[in-house]
């Protein structure tokens, strides 16, 4: 698996959007058990926390000690660093498995194996993402030609799973309808900068040609937005299935 993540890792827990309530609430509401979670490829801990609030135990794992360094510690969430495929988590352990915004980094069929080993007998796994920011129409365009364009050949292969919700990725699960969510958050222009510094095609870019590409778009992205307070709209990415 690709650690992408683990420079500026406390960028990640600054400006990287969180998810809506309404989210967690769906997940719960489809389960039979509250007990124990596990929240794969956690980064700084944001679905843990939340999940803390509704589990007696959540455990986290990522593979990069940095992100976990950064982690939001909460008293029921156990934060360890071990690779999504192999863990040393027991058999028939957890009644809901949740990756956000990180199954595209797996082996799929080595990290199936292993969930179907951990969870017990019907549990859920949710699979979690969001795809690319919206806000007005004028930042939407110089976004999107950064995205595509300026950074295109920078992004990794497997970013193309997020271009596709997440309707492409292997899911041998029996698959449960789901409600559309997105996050509305309010950013100012300084969140919005520091959002797209934590694109990991931004730092191939610098690491390839010596330069921020950032400094391309900043200039033309200050002046439409202004010094205002704007919505910004992510719209939630989400798989989810029975395992047993």
């Amino acid at each position: 698996m690709k650690d992408n993540f683990s420079n500026q890792s406390d960028k990640y827990l600054l400006y990287r959007p969180n998810y809506p309530t309404e989210l967690f609430s769906f997940l719960i509401s489809q389960l039979n058990d509250y007990k124990t979670s596990w929240d794969c490829g956690t980064g700084n801990g944001q679905i843990a926390v939340e999940l803390a609030k509704y589990f007696d135990e959540i455990y986290a794992t990522d593979i990069s000690a940095r992100q976990i360094e950064n982690s939001t510690p909460k008293q029921n969430v156990t934060y360890s660093v071990q690779p999504a495929e192999s863990t040393y988590f027991a058999d028939n352990t957890f009644d809901l498995i949740t990756v956000a915004q990180a199954i595209h980094w797996f082996d799929f069929e080595k990290f199936y194996i292993e969930v179907k080993r951990v969870a017990k007998p019907k549990a859920i796994i949710a699979v979690i993402g969001y795809g690319l920011i919206k806000t007005f129409d004028e930042a939407d365009a110089i976004i999107a030609d950064f995205y595509f364009n300026t950074l295109g050949i920078f992004w990794d292969a497997e970013r193309k799973y997020i271009d596709e919700n997440y309707l492409t990725i292997p899911f041998p699960f029996q698959e449960i309808e789901t409600p559309q969510f997105s996050n509305e958050l309010q950013w100012d222009f300084e969140h919005l900068i520091g959002y797209l510094g934590t694109w990991s095609a931004v730092k191939h870019y610098t690491k390839a040609k010596g330069e921020n590409p950032i400094s391309l778009i900043e200039e033309k992205l200050q002046q439409c937005w202004g010094n205002e307070t704007r919505s910004v709209r992510f719209d939630i990415l989400l798989r989810v299935g029975k395992v047993g």
